[in-house]
């Protein structure tokens, strides 16, 4: 007979929670149309922040943690190289910084022991949420196209070969052509207020312009906010508190 342990367990229900979300629409409905409760409902709770010895909250498909197969009890080190393949995805931590990065994507991190310096998103789609450095602590997230400064921030970012797409989804970025850095802009939001497309080839002489909010939602802000212990400020459930143990 198999033995039945605590991570075997933490894995099936984090699995649960991931399956319902991802494949049946549910993020979806809540994010467009503000269902709150049903989320609840059948989760009891968002997930627990994630102990100090681990890393991942949850991985599928084919996923390259500094070259090597990742597990998800494989450890993410502050200058770890990420790659996903097709129909595959990570979800992580870097001591206070969590991420989803999304299928077909490339990402080094930049720093050292527990605490990111910067992100490299070379290629493909990505949702952050960092937490607030010391005084003199600073952070950058690096695209294709554009340098943002981050300040205790929640991000989704895209980067593609002839633009990057950012969205502050809550704090505040400055974001820097990489191609002309004199044009450069300073945005704070609290809800996905002003995103944006960092362009390769400026239209109408302007390389920074207005972008549609999409691709991620409120409820995966919350998710990857929660394993490091945080809740959202912009949580699309109402009335949940801290993540507690047990769930």
């Amino acid at each position: 007979m198999n033995k039945v342990t605590s991570d075997s367990i933490s894995l099936k229900k984090r699995r649960q929670f991931l399956n319902t979300v991802y494949r049946s629409g549910l993020a979806l409905a809540i994010a467009r149309f503000g269902l709150i409760s049903p989320m609840a409902q059948v989760f009891g709770n968002i997930p627990e922040e994630l102990d100090s010895d681990e890393s991942i909250f949850e991985l599928e498909g084919q996923v390259l943690i500094d070259g090597n197969e990742a597990k998800i009890t494989s450890l993410i080190k502050a200058d770890s190289l990420i790659e996903t393949g097709s129909n595959s995805y990570i979800i992580f931590r870097v001591g206070k910084d969590a991420h989803i990065l999304r299928e077909n994507s490339h990402m080094q991190l930049e720093g050292e022991n527990a605490l990111e310096a910067g992100l490299h998103l070379i290629t493909g789609k990505l949702l952050s949420v960092f937490g607030k450095r010391e005084a003199g602590k600073t952070h950058s997230l690096r695209t294709s196209t554009a340098t943002i400064g981050i300040r205790g921030t929640g991000v989704y970012a895209e980067s593609d070969s002839d633009r990057s797409y950012l969205c502050t989804c809550y704090g505040s970025t400055n974001i820097q052509s990489t191609l002309e850095p004199q044009q450069s802009e300073i945005v704070t939001t609290s809800h996905h207020d002003s995103p944006r497309f960092i362009l390769k080839d400026p239209q109408q002489g302007k390389l920074i312009i207005p972008a549609p909010m999409f691709n991620h939602t409120d409820t995966e802000l919350a998710l990857i906010e929660a394993i490091v212990g945080r809740e959202s400020p912009i949580s699309a459930i109402q009335g949940y508190k801290r993540p507690r143990r047990g769930y």
